[in-house]
């Protein structure tokens, strides 16, 4: 494991010492600093510059009061989870932020913590060396051997903190054990919220989450979740993903989304859920790997996002979503995919757009769409439902057999049978009010966009070994004036080349394979970093950053 060092040695105690409760996360501020603390060769408010400010608002007016008193409470539950991830992403928030001026501790804020996301987790504070692998799920000393052979009750579950006792050994720690206070005030404000919805469906969804809250049994309240049909409100709220755990892929993250359903656009998504059992029989791969069922309740719905807090706040912004990850209740009742209409059309509109006018071959410039940005986006999300969830020779579910690499192949798999998805239906008839290039040229230039997450982002890491396998089948070519072409063919046969790569990785639990693939194809090479510097020196922002909440709301 990465070591990991500090300049301080308050905040090496802080992150290397197991404890009982959150008082780590309010120690005492160390004294401020004269001299910067920006690492040497960083321009800090170049930094703070790659991130687009954008107004996260929505039309409250159709909103019944009820509705309207509802959203200030879930936005200071979504606070609180915010701490937790501050916790859990960092440590102590409070050793750090004091010593820090206005345009340091912004970008601090943004990455919560002194690692860039937009640049492979380097650190860009002094005194900070490399990111811990385990961030603060695990013992910064701790090795993954030593972690195997523990013998440490709940050790593997994604809700324990791992710490060690007095004498040094391994143990285990509830999140709920961990932040007693914290979690039960966030789960009061779910009850008020509760007791305030009209909805009968969110009622009972708001009452169940705040007792999972209370005790990390997540899998009553997904289903309620999935039960949910007609609010016009919403909450995605709890430990979900496991992104910042690169140790071993398990532990999740507190994060929260506060979301305003857009009715007209969901009725206008809602029949594609329907053709996943035929898209999940057609797909490019030996039927062994696709024996699975897509669950037929999921649903596919519009919203508009007015509050992110902790993971999904966290360097690159979700635009969409696809929950619950339990395959339990996906195998039972599907998924819900959740398109974050304000947000994906503020990075249309301020980082696709741009992206393309400097990287794609003028001929095709006109392909790039909103529509086909939204329906990418959108058939991504309902992708994570097709493939295989579960190995196909006893090593377990994928993500218990691909472990740290889960992640980023389950992304990459979305993404490839996403375009896939949107092919077959093209070819159907189901849309045909677009080009069947508006999606692919969309893709590619999409493609960009998310490589400069960086390789340390799930997101990015797939988006950069799509580029070179798609690169390496011909599916586009880049001219003389340094711009890129699809190739329609070509594209196609990458698209039906790498879904099936991917599906025999997840259905064999190829841990090393999937690992091999990374190693190859994973890298930034010299023609995709000339793109990207392209596209640094003109300043088109990497991401956005959100001015949000009741007063931007206008519900204070």
């Amino acid at each position: 494991m990465n070591k990991y060092f500090f300049s301080s040695l308050l905040l090496a105690s802080i992150l290397l010492t197991g404890c009982k409760n959150e008082s780590r996360e309010n120690d005492e501020t160390i004294e401020k600093q004269d001299s910067t603390m920006v690492a040497s060769g960083i321009d800090i408010q170049k930094k703070v510059n790659q991130y687009a400010e954008v107004k996260l608002t929505s039309d409250v007016s159709k909103l019944t009061e009820n509705q309207k008193k509802i959203i200030p409470l879930l936005i200071e539950a979504a606070k609180i989870t915010d701490s937790l991830f501050w916790y859990q992403s960092f440590g102590g928030r409070d050793t750090l932020m004091p010593k820090l001026d206005e345009t340091a501790a912004k970008y601090v804020q943004i990455n919560y913590g002194p690692w860039d996301r937009l640049n492979n987790l380097e650190p860009f504070i002094k005194g900070y060396g490399e990111k811990p692998e385990g961030a603060n799920f695990y013992p910064v000393d701790m090795t993954k051997e030593e972690f195997k052979s523990a013998d440490v009750s709940d050790k593997d579950s994604q809700y324990t903190f791992i710490r060690r006792d007095e004498n040094g050994n391994l143990k285990g720690i509830w999140y709920h054990e961990m932040f007693p206070e914290k979690v039960k005030k966030a789960a009061d404000l779910l009850k008020q919220a509760a007791e305030l919805a009209e909805d009968p469906g969110f009622k009972k969804y708001l009452k169940l989450r705040a007792e999972a809250l209370l005790t990390d049994e997540y899998y009553q309240s997904d289903v309620a979740w999935m039960q949910m049909k007609n609010n016009s409100l919403d909450m995605v709220t709890g430990p979900i993903e496991s992104y910042e755990d690169r140790l071993f892929g398990t532990k999740t993250s507190y994060e929260s989304y506060v979301l305003i359903k857009d009715k007209e656009w969901s009725e206008k998504l809602a029949k594609y859920i329907a053709f996943l059992p035929m898209l999940q029989k057609e797909l490019p791969v030996k039927a062994k790997y696709k024996t699975e069922k897509p669950g037929t309740e999921s649903d596919l719905n519009a919203y508009d996002v007015v509050y992110y807090a902790g993971d999904s706040n966290a360097g690159s912004k979700t635009i969409a979503i696809n929950l619950p990850n339990d395959e339990r209740v996906q195998g039972k009742y599907g998924s819900r995919r959740l398109q974050l209409k304000n947000a994906m059309r503020a990075k249309y509109d301020k980082i696709l757009v741009p992206i393309a006018n400097e990287l794609i071959a003028e001929d095709q410039q006109k392909n790039i769409t909103f529509d086909a940005f939204f329906a990418n986006t959108m058939f991504h999300e309902v992708a994570h439902g097709l493939g295989i969830k579960n190995t196909i020779n006893k090593k377990g579910t994928v993500r218990e057999a691909l472990k740290e690499n889960y992640s980023a192949l389950e992304e990459g798999k979305a993404d490839v049978l996403g375009i896939y998805m949107i092919t077959k239906l093209h070819e159907k008839g189901e849309l045909k009010d677009a080009d069947l290039k508006d999606y692919y040229v969309t893709f590619l230039a999409s493609i960009f966009r998310s490589v400069r997450f960086g390789a340390s982002e799930a997101h990015g890491k797939a988006n950069i070994v799509r580029f070179n396998y798609f690169k390496d089948k011909g599916a586009f070519t880049l001219n003389e004036n340094g711009r890129y072409s699809v190739n329609m063919e070509k594209f196609k046969d990458a698209i039906n080349a790498l879904s099936n790569d991917i599906l025999v990785l997840q259905g064999e639990g190829d841990y090393e394979g999937t690992g091999k693939l990374f190693e190859e194809k994973g890298k930034i090479d010299e023609q995709l970093k000339a793109a990207l510097q392209q596209l640094q020196d003109k300043n088109i922002p990497v991401d956005v950053v959100f001015d949000q909440g009741v007063n931007v709301l206008g519900l204070e």
